[in-house]
């Protein structure tokens, strides 16, 4: 278990630099991730581990399905929680979700808080309200339509599950 663990975070490590750097996370190491994912829980647990990974494999493609279809999530997040599945089963990917939408939910506020004095608007939009006067908030559209690499929080948020939910001394 420790060494399936181990790969995880490897993985992971590779497709956020991959991500960051390039905002792309590729199949060169999604697909032999994969391979090895199924190889494993085959080695690990036989037919029923096969039939466990797919089963995993399919809810983590599917959580991210329709974000990636409206053209909000790229195809390499889908494909990298659908390997989280594969490898960890189905209440990993399930506990993965939930921390990645909390996580990345944290880094779109940011994102949008501190870009281009966002902040410094919402300040004097809050003080002008506080003293009665009508200040108006200007969005600006490129930092509300502002896109990361959400493969982050996919990765931070499979870490929050393994410690919280996997490791033995927590």
């Amino acid at each position: 278990m420790i060494a399936i663990n181990l790969f995880l975070i490897i993985v992971l490590a590779v497709c956020v630099v991959t991500d960051v750097k390039s905002r792309k996370i590729y199949n060169k190491v999604i697909f032999p991730s994969l391979v090895i994912a199924f190889i494993a829980n085959f080695v690990i647990y036989g037919f029923s581990g096969v039939s466990a990974a797919l089963v995993g494999f399919f809810l983590g493609l599917a959580i991210l399905l329709i974000p990636f279809l409206l053209g909000g999530m790229g195809a390499g997040d889908v494909k990298l929680l659908a390997f989280i599945g594969a490898l960890k089963g189905t209440s990993f990917v399930f506990i993965t979700a939930i921390y990645m939408a909390i996580i990345g939910a944290i880094i779109a506020l940011a994102i949008v808080v501190f870009r281009k004095g966002w902040a410094k608007k919402c300040l004097y939009f809050l003080y002008g309200k506080k003293c009665g006067l009508a200040v108006p908030l200007i969005f600006d559209k490129k930092s509300l339509t502002a896109t990361y690499p959400y493969g982050v929080a996919i990765a931070l948020g499979a870490i929050f599950a393994l410690v919280f939910q996997e490791l033995p001394f927590l």
